[in-house]
């Protein structure tokens, strides 16, 4: 098939999930008034950022490995035609069969092509951001085809009838009691007396599958990498469920995004040093598996690739806002996020919440499709101390907030309230008399705060600001007024 995309173009709307029908402001508000959500996410971060921590200071030369992961990931994008012409021919050449997808809906049809041609009525699923991103398990649904997710977290937010909030950990926002009370309920020929610990639970949800594995004819995953050198695709799990799906069905469809593929073995080494530590705090995924084309007479007779663009591309033509695409999926950024960890992932609206979402998302989409989420931000920079292959994400932030503006700008000849403060900041600041005399009037808001030394409440229009900040009193005099008594 040719590898010809077409012009780039950005994720359709109305499939999948990438959007979120409300703005991350409103959504968060919601997300900060529930105080169990927020215990969860507090201890789950904590754990995972402490593992994290503790396996990476292992490694004396880990930011040269970070420096290298940011080398081959940049190096590749530039190239990205030549590697995935590469990988298509080598999947060919043993025995796969390789599908490219324009947008959400071509992966969809796709895929639900290949399942009805096989005659099943059901699928087993590896955990897969992917197909997350598509809305595939609905458009499964709707040709009749039941889905079932395998990974345990997946599992989880599948029967409780959720979404995803983590990329790493989906059921993140689930406590065990929680997880035990949806099991009950949801999970048929359960034993009433299941308690909510961990082990208990995970049998349950064993037994529950198990059937499902051994009946299985197709298997649907994701892919963490595909190796071009070989046409090799590579998942890393820490359960098993996923090499279940691998081996055991007849069908194998894998779901990949353009940016997953990486030119050689030697590239992957680096990756799987970097992909564990920074994830799952574990020196190495307990589960590796990777598959070549097809070997009769072991695993899969089929296989098939569906190679996914849905707006990489229009990311990719960025020179700057490309290395987004550099992201290994690892979470690490989300773990590390103090606006992630007390808001989770379904205020973001889209599978990829956290730092990386802020960033990947409204490229995905286009901005104005996502215009909130590069706001959703502290800047305080943690995200890119953490990430594996180095990505800016503050940078990347900043620049997405500056194009929203822009785009404000040129759609309204009214500027906003906004606007106008900062182009009054601006002239004030210009010019050495004007900024002194602003520093003297700011004496004013003294009658402010003269109890806590905190400026809660101003009138309007400034109260705008103190509706969701404080701000410190203004000292008595100022810096000006200072060096002038004590340096003359």
């Amino acid at each position: 098939m040719s590898t010809d995309l077409g012009l780039p173009r950005f994720a359709p709307r109305g499939v999948g999930h990438l959007r979120g029908e409300r703005s991350f402001p409103a959504a968060a508000r919601d997300a900060l008034a529930d105080s169990q959500l927020r215990r969860n996410l507090g201890h789950a971060t904590s754990t995972i950022r402490a593992k994290r921590a503790a396996v990476v200071a292992e490694r004396a030369d880990w930011e040269e490995l970070r420096a290298a992961g940011e080398a081959i990931k940049t190096a590749t994008m530039a190239r990205l035609d030549e590697h995935l012409e590469r990988l298509e021919a080598e999947v060919i050449r043993r025995g796969g069969v390789v599908h490219w997808a324009r947008d959400a809906e071509e992966a969809n049809a796709i895929v639900t092509r290949l399942v009805a041609a096989t005659g099943s009525r059901e699928v087993v699923k590896v955990k897969s951001m992917a197909t997350q991103e598509i809305g595939l398990n609905e458009a499964l649904a709707a040709a009749g085809v039941d889905t079932q997710e395998t990974d345990l977290a997946e599992l989880i937010v599948q029967l409780g009838g959720d979404l995803p909030s983590h990329i790493l950990v989906p059921a993140i926002h689930r406590n065990r009691a929680e997880i035990r009370e949806i099991f009950l309920r949801e999970m048929p020929g359960v034993d009433p007396a299941l308690t909510d610990e961990p082990r208990r639970l995970a049998m349950a949800a064993r037994s529950y599958l198990r059937e499902r594995f051994l009946r299985a004819e197709v298997a649907i995953s994701g892919a963490n990498f595909g190796v071009a050198e070989t046409g090799s695709l590579l998942v890393v799990e820490s359960e098993g469920n996923g090499r279940m799906c691998l081996t055991l069905p007849r069908t194998l469809i894998t779901v990949m995004g353009i940016e997953k593929v990486v030119p050689s073995w030697a590239d992957l080494e680096v990756f799987l040093q970097l992909l564990p530590r920074s994830s799952t705090g574990e020196r190495m995924n307990p589960y590796t598996s990777v598959w070549t084309g097809v070997t009769p007479g072991d695993g899969p007779a089929e296989v098939h690739l569906v190679l996914l663009d849905n707006g990489r591309t229009a990311t990719l033509a960025d020179d700057v806002g490309r290395a987004a695409l550099h992201c290994i999926k690892c979470s690490a950024c989300l773990n590390v996020c103090p606006v992630y960890e007390r808001t989770g992932g379904h205020a973001y609206g889209s599978v990829y919440p956290g730092p990386i979402g802020a960033v990947l998302s409204p490229q995905l989409t286009g901005v104005e499709d996502n215009a909130s989420l590069p706001f959703a931000s502290s800047l305080c920079g943690a995200c890119y101390e953490v990430c594996p292959v180095r990505i800016d994400i503050p940078s990347l932030l900043v620049r997405l907030r500056a194009q929203h503006v822009e785009a404000r700008r040129e759609a309204s000849r009214v500027p906003s309230a906004e606007a106008v403060a900062m182009a009054a900041a601006a002239w004030t600041m210009a010019d050495p008399r004007r900024f002194a005399a602003a520093e003297k009037a700011s004496r004013l808001g003294r009658v402010f705060g003269r109890r806590s030394g905190q400026l809660t409440t101003l009138p309007p229009p400034l109260s705008a600001w103190t509706a969701g900040r404080d701000a410190p009193r203004p000292p008595a005099e100022t810096f000006r007024e200072w060096w002038a008594r004590e340096r003359g």
